[in-house]
């Protein structure tokens, strides 16, 4: 299963939940991240929280969703939202039909820098959670109105 992860600046949730969806799906999924307006860099909390909680996030850049909705890329098996403005905008044409979903969190780049470390571990957090709950799921078996109604309900976990 393909999944891309979208935020407006693909700095840091998207990149959480991407590196959370890779590191936890032990190849069952394969997860990607982008950005409406990509940021140009990963922020270096994300980074550095990501190396403290043991994921390899090397390859991990800022991108922009467009590189997703080209001839060659991925085709998208679902594409989910992780900040409300992503959620919002118009999206490019992904090749097939994936399904959405939204899994917003509070931005955690948006916090002062004395608060970055809170954030980011309550993003972290809450990402991890979601993405658990998702690779939880029986997925090979699920059809898609049942995987519809279970990315709800993982949305809306704490």
């Amino acid at each position: 299963m393909n999944i891309l992860v979208l935020c407006t600046g693909n700095s840091a949730r998207s990149i959480l939940l991407e590196t959370l969806l890779n590191s936890h799906g032990n190849g069952r999924v394969n997860a990607y991240s982008a950005g409406s307006r990509p940021a140009g860099a990963v922020h270096p909390q994300s980074l550095t929280l990501l190396a403290e909680k043991g994921h390899d996030a090397s390859a991990a850049r800022s991108k922009s969703w467009d590189e997703f909705a080209t001839e060659g890329a991925p085709q998208m098996d679902l594409v989910i939202t992780v900040c409300a403005s992503a959620a919002g905008e118009t999206c490019p044409i992904w090749p097939g039909t994936p399904l959405r979903a939204h899994w917003g969190v509070e931005d955690p780049a948006a916090a002062a820098k004395p608060d970055w470390d809170a954030a980011f571990r309550l993003a972290y957090d809450r990402l991890e959670r979601r993405a658990l709950a998702f690779l939880d799921l029986p997925l090979e078996d699920l059809d898609t109105d049942t995987l519809r109604q279970d990315l709800i309900r993982i949305g809306e976990l704490p």
